[in-house]
């Protein structure tokens, strides 16, 4: 076998193993963004511990097939560019959705969360999510709220008594 040939291979095995380990992948086309501006998604991803990896969409395909995520296939057309994060689900969609905003021309197509292929549609609703401190803190006042409608009920009754016993 050619030289050429095993480090498609090579290459096709890696891309499999990063679908595999990713927590979410983000698949944008970015054409017509400057250098400039694709350095500086590069960078903001970057610092969100994403890792943003242009491939052929060949062997994408192909790595697709082998990581059990060949619905992904059709969104695999002109220039892409994909979004890893192991740790994070929400960081890449939240980061790709935002520089979106901002710059007309990057256009979120497809991804993978947590192994399930998902829509540009679904990944832009993962990105308006509320950060996991912001959706702690919603719980915490959730569950403060009945204790703190007691002490108010509590203190209005003791009030209420206090003036009738004066």
């Amino acid at each position: 076998m050619s030289k050429a040939i095993e480090a498609k291979k090579v290459r096709v095995e890696e891309i499999t193993e990063k679908f595999n380990n990713a927590a979410t992948a983000v698949v944008v086309n970015y054409r017509g963004l400057t250098v400039s501006q694709v350095t500086d998604l590069r960078k903001q991803l970057r610092e969100a511990g994403v890792e943003l990896k242009v491939y052929k969409n060949t062997m994408v395909r192909r790595a697709t097939e082998e990581a059990g995520l060949a619905g992904l296939k059709e969104s695999l057309t002109g220039p892409n560019a994909i979004a890893f994060s192991t740790e994070d689900v929400v960081a890449p969609a939240k980061i790709l959705n935002d520089f979106a905003k901002k710059n007309e021309l990057l256009e979120i197509k497809a991804g993978v969360i947590e192994g399930v292929i998902a829509t540009s549609d679904e990944i832009k609703a993962l990105a308006e999510l509320p950060s996991r401190e912001g959706l702690l803190s919603m719980l915490l006042s959730v569950l403060q709220a009945p204790m703190r409608n007691f002490a108010l009920v509590t203190k209005a009754v003791a009030e209420q008594k206090e003036e009738q016993g004066a």
